[in-house]
């Protein structure tokens, strides 16, 4: 447990620190927005091409991970909406729901593996994100067309946003330069490298200043259910399924890891976007962040 402590500790820091800045409104209220711009579309795109394009991927049990986290993920989004009618939920919040069960906080999990294993967890993290990344954007898109809360401009605009998504287009990037043997020639690779390296710690504290304490005064069915989905529910699915399934120990960490994220902060803006319960969205990403600081070292405890 030290060691999961000691690996966890410093980002689950960054977090809080992110949340005082927040509180306190440092440095000033237009510099954090533009500065998750700058990680989302610059920096940590730049991170995963440096690890994916150089990357020995075969090394990578592909297969394996794709079914444990895959298939634990398509398990959950289905049976969420078969017991949609007994959650007595509007389509707003159901969606929001839906996305506080499925997304995950790629920022932490990269760098949750990185501490944990070093580069051999980034990399398992870097394979993870790129077969993660693109089902779950489709799912959420997909959930708000079926509950119906966003009209046509929306929808094209969600759809558009979905193929211009940096993360999807970064793995793609990342694992064409991989398979032609390309890689990252020259001075290219070393300032990837450097750009990627900042995505890290100033996601972690992007992630912090995301955070609305207010929200955590709504404790309803949506946030039950949610919480209880992400948190417990889809981690024990992800543990079992990677011990059938013969994991070697980081492999299975890093599953596990991303299993038990807490949602994304950018759930926040699609479901302000496409017709969500943005309310109940910020009540889910500031309630298991703060509470994946306590199960995350558990989950990874249980599993070592």
């Amino acid at each position: 447990m030290e060691g999961v402590a000691q690996a966890l500790g410093p980002l689950f820091l960054l977090i809080l620190l992110g949340a005082v800045l927040g509180w306190r409104r440092l440095p000033g209220d237009d510099f954090w927005p533009a500065m998750e711009r700058l990680i989302y579309f610059l920096l940590f795109p730049a991170m995963l091409v440096a690890t994916l394009a150089t990357a020995d991927v075969s090394q990578v049990p592909v297969a394996r991970l794709a079914m444990v986290l895959l298939g634990t993920l398509l398990l959950f989004a289905a049976l969420l909406w078969v017991l949609r009618p007994k959650l007595g939920l509007d389509s707003a919040a159901f969606t929001s729901v839906f996305q506080g069960a499925v997304r995950f906080n790629t920022y932490v999990g990269v760098a949750g593996a990185a501490a944990l294993h070093g580069s051999a967890g980034a990399t398992v993290a870097a394979v993870a994100v790129a077969l993660m990344v693109p089902v779950v954007n489709v799912l959420c898109v997909a959930s708000f067309i079926a509950a119906g809360t966003l009209g046509p401009s929306s929808l094209g605009k969600s759809l558009l946003a979905l193929v211009r998504n940096p993360l999807i287009l970064a793995c793609l990037v990342g694992i064409a330069l991989n398979l032609t043997g390309i890689g990252l020639p020259g001075w290219s690779g070393a300032t990837v490298e450097l750009l990627g390296r900042a995505a890290l710690p100033l996601g972690l504290v992007a992630v912090g200043v995301a955070l609305r304490p207010r929200a955590l005064m709504r404790l309803d069915r949506g946030v039950w259910t949610s919480n209880l989905v992400k948190l417990a529910l889809m981690p024990a699915v992800v543990l079992l399924l990677a011990m059938a399934l013969g994991l070697d120990p980081v492999s299975r960490d890093v599953a596990l890891l991303f299993a038990a994220l807490p949602t994304a902060t950018s759930a926040y803006i699609l479901a302000r976007q496409l017709g969500g319960d943005a309310e109940l969205m910020a009540a889910l990403i500031t309630g298991q962040t703060l509470l994946a600081m306590a199960t995350l070292p558990l989950w990874l405890r249980l599993a070592g």
